[in-house]
């Protein structure tokens, strides 16, 4: 159901938040906000922008995905008002933005867990940080390694434009190390879309994946992850979350090319708002606070 509903919201304002130079039945005058990036982010910023054109019917918002290097990117080659992003922004992206005179400017907009799920057959239920990094380098390919049954695991994951991708990298198979040079094996599994990983979650007991919390569906199995052996091991949720306990949680963003003014910045200044925070947990994910907050240029 809500699958549908998203479909039918980003079918509403794609249609009506596409940028055409002459559009009969747009306003005049009305105002265009271009909003584009990480397909984690996608849903929420959609029904974000459903909400605020009821509320302001003079503003246009279009929204799409694509990846949260693909948000970046257009901001930086400045086809977009904001950038989406469910990482930070890396130095090299900051530089090649002051290279063309823009400084992005970031707002934390909500916050996510990255949850590991597997089929709910399978008996696994528990995973510290080092067997989930073992199992997507390929270190360890046999559910039986890790208390399981005697299979071959499967590894799913997003692709390499996704911020969800660089973040599971950069967090959980390099375990925060940055001198690390570990990778996925090259049998992993690389889906455009959060979808994409649950649907294949669902289909194959062997498999294994991970998606932001706000994507998971009550039918799979969610891995309680351990930062090292014997635990905790927790869940991902608003709680583990809020209180850091959780380790593999992360900042939501949105950039914009210098700071925002007129309507893009009345829009963030809403998203940050009370009103629409509310949205934030609706959509299983976890709000920030409800102030807005001042926004940090750059990384």
């Amino acid at each position: 159901m809500r699958s549908t509903r998203v479909l039918l919201i980003a079918m509403t304002i794609l249609a009506a938040g596409c940028r055409p130079a002459s559009n009969a039945a747009t306003p005049a005058g009305a105002d265009y906000i271009e909003n584009r990036g990480s397909d984690t982010i996608v849903n929420l910023a959609l029904a974000w922008a459903e909400r605020y054109q009821e509320l302001h019917p003079e503003v246009r918002i279009s929204v799409s995905g694509g990846g949260s290097g693909v948000g970046i990117t257009a901001l930086i080659n400045g086809t977009v008002d904001i950038a989406n992003a469910s990482r930070q922004i890396k130095p090299e992206e900051i530089q090649e933005a002051e290279a063309r005179g823009i400084q992005p400017v970031e707002f934390i907009i909500a916050r996510d867990a990255i949850a590991v799920i597997v089929h709910p057959d399978n008996p696994v239920s528990q995973l510290t940080l080092q067997q989930i990094s073992d199992i997507y380098s390929g270190r360890i390919n046999n559910w039986r390694e890790v208390g399981g049954e005697n299979r071959p695991i499967v590894r799913l994951s997003r692709e390499t434009n996704s911020g969800t991708h660089v973040y599971f990298l950069e967090k959980v198979l390099r375990l925060g190390d940055s001198d690390s040079d570990t990778l996925f094996s090259t049998d992993t599994l690389l889906l455009p879309s959060s979808e994409g990983i649950v649907y294949e979650v669902r289909q194959n007991p062997n498999a294994i994946g991970y998606d932001g919390l706000g994507y998971v569906p009550p039918d799979l199995k969610v891995i309680a992850v351990a930062r090292q052996a014997g635990g905790p091991f927790l869940l991902p949720s608003v709680e583990t979350v809020n209180d850091d306990s959780y380790p593999v949680a992360r900042d939501l963003y949105m950039y914009t090319a210098g700071q925002p003014s007129g309507a893009v910045a009345d829009y963030l200044g809403w998203i940050l708002s009370s009103e629409a925070q509310p949205i934030v947990a609706d959509l299983g994910f976890v709000p920030v606070t409800a102030a807005p907050q001042a926004p940090t240029q750059g990384g």
